[in-house]
């Protein structure tokens, strides 16, 4: 769609607020009066993502769904690992950890780079390049003659990787409109989680039956295939697309008064200035925002949680059960059906959504807008059930009593962990909508690096403490964090119209 638009500068421009800038855009718009604002052709522009073919959605949702299960497998399948490496390099066992540590640290700092550089350049730019080195960086992992050779190949991989986590999420949205987004947004959203457990379970096998490298020899040929996916799938960053469709159109006609919306954007901020922002707006929501700093906290010790159970099961398994190193592998099923059946209550929560909309609007009338606060009830409920669950597999763990009970708490652990994530990260996005990608890209920073701070201590907590009371620890931890969604389900809208930053 392409219309006159001689006022658009001055109210849609970031600094229209600005009178000197505003004064320029004036002359700009005299200079040119018949300017051409480009935009869709209406809901059948065949250039528009949303009008692809459901079998083409659903390909590249599969593909970056898989992307993303493929990075956060390849974290957790290393853990298995272990033995071997010691073996063969002569390392300790700390060592090997920082491993996972350095991978996760990557993963941390890859978001803050890719998402902005996505903005100027259109996601697929970003997944070519991001995948590409991802699978060079497998490659001196599978062939590394020392441990150093691994450790930076580790933390370049999930630099490389981390685009997945960064900007995936944003093609699902480009192709659906929003009542549709319900059920590709759950397959997208369970895939990284369903990774981590997912990596044991290979890597057990894997490593009693054939050498530690030939874990990534298969990561290898798995990143070759998520890179085939990449190639066949299109640009659909809505921005770069009506970018390119203004610069066609300025060339078949000849006539430079085309543009679009994103141009006019790109030209008043550099890639270094939207570099910058990102690595300074998320820290300032961090340390200025209350509701932002407690429920990244929240989530940075969920995420360490999952990721001391690399350690901890084997420890318990291990030594109290006896199990061997693919047996040891089999007992992260418990956290993969649990993220499978979060899943399925998805559609529930959704509904129980829409009935508090209504039931809202029949008290406050027609007129009343849903508060980001009707997003938290699966965090009311997970985080109660989250802390039940890991007191159960603390004082379960005896050697005394049967594998199967600590297992069946960690499938718990593991729906309550999903139902957490999903009710703080969609809150977040809704309460605070200018700045939501700053938050979820802090909260995405924050949980990496307190993930991999606790691989590194979690042998020496669980051997002094014993297995019992160094679970009961971790619990107790996240029974103060427990109440938090039930505050800000109260107190939300009050703390949000003290923010700076959120929507009130």
């Amino acid at each position: 769609m392409v219309t006159h638009n001689e006022e658009h500068e001055a109210i849609s421009s970031p600094s229209s607020s600005s009178p000197s800038k505003r004064d320029g855009d004036e002359e700009k718009a005299q200079e040119a009066p018949h300017s051409f604002l480009v935009e869709w052709d209406g809901d059948n522009d065949p250039l528009d993502p949303r009008t692809f073919s459901p079998f083409r959605k659903w390909f590249y949702v599969n593909g970056v769904a898989m992307g993303s299960l493929m990075v956060t497998c390849t974290s957790s399948l290393y853990t298995m690992t272990y033995d071997q490496l010691m073996d063969e390099f002569g390392c300790s066992l700390e060592i090997c950890n920082l491993g996972l540590s350095l991978y996760l640290i990557g993963l941390a700092l890859g978001p803050l780079l890719f998402s902005p550089m996505s903005e100027f350049y259109g996601r697929r730019p970003i997944y070519l390049t991001s995948t590409f080195f991802f699978l060079i960086w497998l490659i001196p992992c599978a062939v590394a003659q020392n441990i150093q050779t691994l450790l930076v190949a580790r933390f370049l991989g999930g630099l490389s990787g981390s685009a997945f986590l960064g900007v995936a999420a944003g093609t699902v949205v480009d192709m659906f409109i929003p009542q549709q987004l319900l059920v590709p947004m759950t397959v997208f959203t369970g895939a990284p989680f369903v990774g981590p457990a997912l990596g044991p379970i290979m890597g057990g096998f894997i490593n009693s039956f054939t050498d530690w490298r030939w874990c990534f020899y298969v990561q290898i040929i798995w990143a070759a295939v998520i890179l085939l996916c990449v190639l066949l799938t299109p640009e659909t960053f809505h921005p770069v697309l009506l970018s390119r469709k203004a610069a066609k159109l300025r060339k078949d006609t000849g006539d430079n008064r085309y543009y679009s919306a994103s141009e006019k954007a790109r030209a008043q901020k550099s890639l270094s200035g939207a570099l910058l922002a990102s690595l300074y707006i998320p820290f300032k929501l961090l340390f200025r925002d209350p509701m932002i700093a407690v429920l990244s906290t929240y989530t940075s010790l969920l995420q360490a949680v999952l990721y001391m159970c690399f350690s901890a099961f084997a420890l318990v398994f291990g030594n109290n059960h006896g199990f061997n190193l693919w047996q040891i592998g089999l007992t992260f099923l418990g956290l993969a059906v649990g993220n499978v059946v979060a899943c399925f209550c998805n559609p529930l929560w959704h509904k129980q959504w829409i009935r508090s909309i209504a039931k809202e609007k029949a008290k406050y009338g027609a007129d009343y807008k849903p508060q980001p606060e009707l997003r938290l009830p699966p965090a009311i409920v997970g985080g109660p059930m989250l802390t039940a669950a890991l007191f159960w597999f603390a004082w379960t763990t005896y050697a005394s009593v049967h594998w199967i009970v600590p297992i069946i708490a960690t499938l718990f652990f593991s729906t309550a962990f999903f139902f957490l994530f999903q009710g703080i990260f969609t809150f977040l996005a809704a309460a605070y909508p200018t700045y939501a990608a700053s938050a979820m890209a802090v909260n995405t920073t924050t949980r990496c690096l307190l993930a991999a701070a606790f691989p590194l201590f979690t042998n020496q907590m669980y051997n002094n403490l014993g297995y019992q009371w160094a679970s009961a620890l971790v619990a107790f931890l996240t029974l103060v964090m427990a109440p938090w969604p039930f505050i800000f389900y109260k107190f939300g809208p009050t703390l949000r119209a003290k923010s700076k930053f959120a929507h009130s």
